[in-house]
């Protein structure tokens, strides 16, 4: 039986009165090293459970959650891509913000075709905010143009999306190229370490709409070591809070995800951090959305 997100603290709220779509997605099709992302969001919405209602002062519960039924990642992945484009169809339609929980990071690109269908609609666009220990900007990986290691590529070339990274570490050559090629903006761990981050560290002109997908390897892996890819070198959990913050202040949160948690057996805390930080983006996203409609 799937969990619901905070139901220990929360009840389940109708979808069309829930502030948040929470929406599970057990991919698995295109991991390159360590698996068992197709475990991570039943593992995530469980350790939801030891969660206070409160994450830094923000209750984002308080407009109501509702856990949707797990997309169903069975056959190609075209296929799943519809499904999880529908759901988040579904959500903006609701006037929720979707929550989506990887599952590989390929489950982004789902999430980002109904984002831009709706801003098609409403003449609004927005941007991405990534962070990862990798730019996921490869044409094609492994003879997949659908595989994890592609989707901000995807993001880029064929939505013609605005791209911000935080913490990558981990990327090739072409990547480089590839983001010289799309104006891709980066602030890559080394810089970070090195010189910090800006005050303001989105560009002027990125869009006032933004969506967040956090893979749980941009942190460092001491903190983060069930993903499928954990990498030293990454940053912290204050860190990262200050990062989000700096990047919803001022601005609108459209839609979030967090994935490539992988379990690991008996290991409580990387879940725990996963749903910790699945429940503070919902926070910073609540408050930034509040004040926005409100200026």
């Amino acid at each position: 039986m799937q969990d619901k997100f905070l139901a220990s603290e929360y009840p389940q709220s109708a979808p069309e009165q829930a502030g948040f779509h929470i929406i599970p997605v057990p991919l698995e099709q295109s991991v390159s090293y360590g698996g068992g992302t197709v475990k991570g969001p039943q593992a995530l919405l469980a350790a939801s459970h030891q969660l206070e209602a409160w994450e830094c002062g923000f209750a984002p519960g308080e407009s109501g959650f509702f856990t949707a039924q797990a997309v169903d990642c069975a056959g190609p992945i075209t296929d799943t891509l519809d499904r999880i484009e529908a759901a988040v169809a579904h959500a903006i339609a609701c006037e929720a913000v979707p929550v989506v929980l990887g599952g590989e990071h390929t489950v982004t690109l789902g999430a980002l075709r109904a984002l831009a269908r709706q801003a098609e609609k409403t003449g609004e666009p927005f941007g991405v905010v990534q962070f990862d220990a990798h730019a996921d900007l490869r044409p094609q990986y492994e003879g997949s143009p659908f595989s994890h290691a592609s989707v901000m590529y995807r993001a880029v070339a064929d939505l013609g999306l605005p791209l911000t990274q935080f913490a990558v570490r981990d990327f090739c050559r072409e990547e480089a190229e590839i983001r010289k090629k799309f104006n891709v903006t980066h602030y890559d761990a080394y810089f970070l370490a090195r010189v910090g981050l800006p005050e303001l560290p989105l560009p002027e002109d990125f869009p006032k709409n933004i969506y967040i997908t956090f893979d749980v390897d941009g942190l460092d892996s001491s903190i983060m070591p069930a993903t499928g890819t954990p990498s030293p070198g990454g940053i912290n959990w204050r860190e990262a809070q200050y990062m989000l913050e700096r990047c919803v202040a001022g601005r609108r949160v459209v839609g979030l995800d967090v994935v490539e948690l992988a379990p690991i057996e008996g290991l409580h805390h990387a879940d725990f951090t996963a749903a910790k930080l699945t429940h503070l983006i919902m926070g910073l996203a609540h408050d930034a959305n509040q004040k926005e409609a409100q200026s």
